[in-house]
């Protein structure tokens, strides 16, 4: 029997039974309008209708739990359920320690999906959908922190995922390399790949969207993915790899271009293997590490964050080299950052850590300065100096704001408009309340993260004011923005500014500043671009 067949003859019942209801009646059954009944492939699903009209199916499993002999190995799919599956409540997330921008989990039963549709969201309907990549460094966050409800309203579907965080979802070693797995899901056997295995979750959730976004209402030939920070650069990440081809149509990166030069398989191995001997396996054994408790796992993991590694299937190249020779998928993006990213950081390393502010002196300024950039502190130092700014803090988060975010945004900008289609923003709300994190020494104005409050409702984790009438107005324009890029491939649409698309002459973005947003041409020159690029050359 051929790879794959036997899991196709397993699914066979459920696909059988998915058919014949398909011919039978609509999916989304009317009879219990307030638990609206659906049938996949997977099984079927009962979900309930929210006050807003907005239909919930949420925490259904897409892939088996990636447990035993399941942990670090790419993902597989789900068992079919015969039952309806009570979709009412989110499911578990995915294993991670406590912090402010997730909950704590031990629990790796986590790979679930939920599903945010119309009231008009049955079969007899074909909306665009939109599949939301969570942030958080790839080692903290969960789907359920984000309520799409204003962008459904608007039009689309939207699917939010769990996937596989921190070290079970990103560790490469030698033992894992030397197993014979099928990473990009091409139905062979592709020794020498490791890593990457949340990516793996991320593309196994796009591909149960294709194969039943349909019965929700949606459009499998229009789906967008969309993300920030680490889901931003998770989107780069699929973008630029081969197996997904197919799977998307469009693309939305925010604040993900922080890690395009991406780290080799050679690489990521020796932090493994370190990583091995710390949690007690200094015997680097697939076994030994299969048996960790979660507990372990998280306790020697890097708590400052994973990137992908070029495994050489799911990820055959750096994705820098990817977009800059363009073989990515080439769909319709629109990629953008924020004004002040680097603030949220230096709150985190500096004013709420025992280090306390930045003191305002030259000395105190160029030592922090160094921890960003080695060396070159002098260099950068003279680049922004300390008298230009209120604040040694503010001034470090400028150069790491423009190092980090900014001028690798504009990088990848440059790179993949020479091949497709880009739509160009920077967030720049200088009065962006902050949702993570309590008040510091200097404003946060539009830190990481700061933006996703105006595209979503999100949980209340620290007092904060609610949007202003101005701010509120943006609001309304950027989830219209969004949604019509999922919809058209375009921003544009009746009522809203207009978004030209990216010139890499000009360098035009929209600056999304409240109430009103407006194209603007200064993004290089205003974050030093040409000083990093020269920089950075020369190093």
């Amino acid at each position: 029997m051929k790879p794959g067949h036997s899991q196709q003859l397993a699914r066979l019942p459920v696909v059988l039974f998915a058919a014949v209801a398909l011919c039978s009646m609509p999916l989304v059954v009317r009879a219990q309008e307030q638990k609206p009944l659906v049938f996949t492939f997977s099984g079927p699903v009962r979900g309930s209708v929210t006050s807003a009209g907005v239909r919930e199916f949420l925490g259904i499993p897409y892939a088996a739990p990636p447990v035993g002999n399941l942990r670090w190995r790419p993902p597989v799919p789900h068992a079919p359920w015969f039952a309806p599956l009570e979709a009412t409540q989110f499911a578990n997330h995915c294993p991670q320690p406590p912090s402010p921008f997730g909950i704590a989990s031990v629990t790796e039963d986590c790979l679930f999906l939920n599903v945010f549709t119309p009231e008009s969201g049955d079969f007899f309907h074909s909306h665009p959908v939109m599949v939301w990549v969570h942030g958080g460094a790839l080692v903290f966050g969960e789907s359920n922190d984000y309520d799409p409800t204003a962008l459904v309203r608007d039009g689309v579907i939207v699917v939010t995922i769990n996937y596989r965080l921190g070290a079970l979802g990103f560790l490469a070693h030698p033992a894992f390399a030397g197993e014979k797995t099928d990473p990009d899901r091409d139905r062979d056997s592709d020794p020498n790949s490791a890593g990457d295995y949340g990516l793996m979750d991320q593309q196994l959730g796009l591909r149960w969207v294709r194969h039943n976004i349909r019965f929700f209402g949606g459009d499998p030939r229009n789906v967008t993915i969309f993300g920030e920070s680490a889901g931003g650069l998770s989107v780069f990440s699929q973008l630029a790899s081969p197996s997904s081809e197919g799977l998307f149509h469009k693309a939305i990166v925010e604040s993900g271009a922080y890690a395009l030069n991406t780290q080799s398989l050679a690489a990521a191995e020796a932090a493994g293997t370190a990583f091995a001997t710390a949690a007690g396996c200094s015997a680097q054994t697939a076994a030994c590490l299969r048996a960790l408790p979660v507990t372990t796992i998280l306790a020697n993991e890097n708590f400052a964050g994973y990137t992908p590694n070029i495994d050489g299937e799911f990820l055959p190249l750096s994705l820098g080299t990817a977009f800059a020779t363009g073989q990515f998928h080439h769909v319709p993006v629109m990629q953008g950052s924020n004004h002040d990213e680097w603030r949220l950081f230096t709150a985190l390393d500096f004013d709420l850590s025992h280090a306390g502010h930045i003191p305002n002196n030259e000395t105190a300024y160029e030592a922090a300065l160094a921890t960003l950039v080695g060396p070159a502190a002098t260099l950068v130092a003279a680049q922004y100096p300390l008298g230009s700014f209120p604040s040694a803090d503010i001034a470090f988060a400028a150069a790491g704001t423009d190092v980090v975010f900014a001028c690798p945004a504009l990088g990848a900008d440059l790179s993949m408009s020479q091949f497709v289609p880009l739509s160009a923003y920077e967030f720049s709300d200088k009065n962006a309340p902050q949702d993570f994190l309590p008040p510091v020494s200097f404003p946060y104005a539009a830190a990481h993260g700061s933006e996703l409050q105006y595209l979503f409702a999100l949980p209340v984790t620290v007092p904060r004011p609610p949007l202003s009438a101005q701010q509120l107005q943006l609001s309304s324009a950027m989830q219209h923005y969004w949604t019509n890029f999922a919809k058209f491939g375009n921003p544009n649409g009746p009522g809203e500014p207009a978004w030209q698309e990216f010139n890499p002459t000009a360098g035009n973005f929209q600056s999304l500043i409240p109430p009103t947003p407006v194209q603007e041409t200064d993004f290089a020159a205003s974050h030093h671009c040409a000083f990093w690029a020269a920089l950075l050359s020369a190093q």
